[in-house]
């Protein structure tokens, strides 16, 4: 019985070590295997556990799922690496962050894949990550020549794998860091008016549109030999260009195509402007050289004289022949008769409708009655002006005097921004627009012309659409202007624009 004890005793400690060796060579052979990845899920609780396989990368937290993850060294997203925190890992899942690629910059022989790594060995799994699909807003010129440096702007504008300009394949290019432009060289040909741009992440096309617009003239009545401006978008590569009927063939564009300059010829009649390019055509729906539509003023004896005579306006002639009206030689390029306002430094508040401040109208109609449920922006008023001398402070106001109306439009164009005033004048005449949503209603706060705009064109002129109109000057500010202001005005009007 003894030896049979002993034996036992013999044999326990031995069966508890092999016990142990087995334990100790399983978790061994776990710790010695490679990781494994069998699929990437959504971290996100809606809907949960969704499997991936492809990704736009935005910093989202996803779930990696396989074997062996627990002690991981390194994990990278198309070559990036992620960092983490191991709390979150288990044997077989592992929550991380996708980081922050920039696909311009990463070696693309790794993208579309996530690398994981432990002591024990590394895997690679196939996962489609890439930024999302590229858009185009805008191009830098379209009127670029052959050779020169052009840039499509937009997002996600990397990984390229084709690009078109025209109809033409560019095949040298540069993405910037961020992926928002692609530079290249215009090409020699365009066939067509799509620019076409195939990534990684999908693709995208842009048409090529730059028709032009014409937003204003700088004087609609000018005379033969004045230097003239057309202003508006996309005037450049000009076909044909015509004012008020007559071709002009010489004239030049601004480099950005925001205006495009000429010396006027002689004219015979009255009619719009009207500019071509190879992107279309562009004409105003209101006539220049042209006095005599929706006129409310011109001041000559043969036209519309309609002033009141009174105020403190003082009536001029462009002919130094003319005997009266005074011949006035601070107004040179007016052969007619205008009117001038001149006053002295503004003290605060100071100026009104009425005496030394003001040009005083009948009525007269300015709008016919049958457009007068148009639209408020589809029309509106119209003046030359010359201001020869600088001018900072007090305002121009124009305000329609039918009864009960307290409609005022305000003009400053000393008024730079909120905070900045520069001194204005001009270089002869120019004309003046102001739609007719800018007349406004007065504000018990800030005054005349601040409050709401008109509705309807019926609450500015009444319901015929005939009314008085009287222009002014006044000081709104608290204290003194810095100059006075002295300057003509002539053929005030109102048209429609669109």
């Amino acid at each position: 019985m003894k030896r049979i004890l002993n034996l036992r005793f013999y044999i326990l400690p031995l069966l508890i070590l092999m016990v142990a060796l087995v334990s100790g060579c399983k978790k061994s052979i776990e710790n010695s295997a490679p990781p494994v990845i069998s699929s990437i899920k959504s971290y996100a609780a809606s809907p949960n556990d969704t499997v991936l396989h492809s990704a736009v990368a935005n910093g989202q937290w996803v779930v990696i799922v396989g074997q062996n993850l627990q002690n991981a060294t390194q994990i990278s997203f198309d070559g990036v690496p992620a960092t983490f925190n191991t709390a979150l890992f288990a044997s077989n899942s592992a929550v991380v962050q996708i980081p922050p690629i920039l696909f311009s910059a990463i070696d693309t022989a790794k993208l579309y894949t996530v690398q994981y790594t432990t002591p024990a060995g590394s895997t690679t799994f196939s996962f489609k990550l890439g930024p999302a699909a590229p858009t185009i807003t805008a191009i830098s010129n379209v009127f670029a020549n052959p050779g020169d440096s052009v840039y499509i702007y937009g997002t996600n504008l990397v990984l390229i794998k084709s690009f078109s300009y025209g109809g033409t394949a560019i095949s040298s290019y540069k993405s910037s860091v961020d992926g928002t432009a692609l530079g290249f060289l215009m090409p020699a040909k365009t066939t067509t008016d799509q620019v076409s741009v195939v990534t990684k992440s999908g693709s995208v096309n842009f048409k090529i549109v730059a028709t032009p617009t014409i937003t204003g003239v700088s004087n609609e009545n000018a005379n033969p030999g004045d230097s003239v401006y057309i202003y508006g978008t996309y005037l450049k590569n000009i076909q044909t260009f015509t004012f008020a009927g007559t071709a002009i063939t010489s004239f030049t564009s601004s480099a950005s195509g925001s205006s495009v300059g000429f010396i006027l010829p002689a004219l015979t009649k009255s009619g719009p402007v009207s500019i071509t390019t190879k992107f279309g055509t562009a004409t105003t729906t209101f006539n220049v050289n042209d006095v005599a539509t929706g006129r409310i003023s011109d001041w000559e004896w043969n036209g519309n004289f309609n002033w009141q005579w009174w105020g403190g306006a003082s009536l001029y002639s462009g002919d130094p022949n003319s005997g009266w009206p005074p011949y006035n030689s601070d107004f040179k390029g007016n052969g007619g008769q205008y009117m001038s306002l001149k006053n002295g430094v503004l003290s605060a508040g100071e100026g009104n409708t009425y005496s030394n401040y003001a040009i005083l109208m009948n009525g007269a109609q300015w709008v016919p009655a049958a457009n007068l449920s148009d639209p408020v922006d589809n029309w509106a008023f119209k003046f030359e002006v010359n201001i020869p001398q600088p001018w900072n402070g007090g305002t121009i106001d124009v305000f329609g005097g039918f009864a009960g109306s307290t409609y005022v439009a305000r003009w400053e164009p000393w008024q730079v921004s909120a905070a900045k005033t520069a001194p204005y004048t001009t270089k002869g005449w120019v004309t003046v627009t102001i739609p007719l949503s800018s007349f406004r209603a007065k504000d018990a706060t800030l005054g005349e012309g601040e409050g709401a705009s008109i509705a309807k064109i019926a609450d500015l002129t009444g319901p015929t659409g005939n009314t008085a109109c009287t222009i002014y000057i006044h000081n709104y500010s608290t204290s003194s202007t810095a100059t006075g202001f002295y300057g003509a005005f002539d053929n005030v009007r109102v048209v429609k624009v669109k």
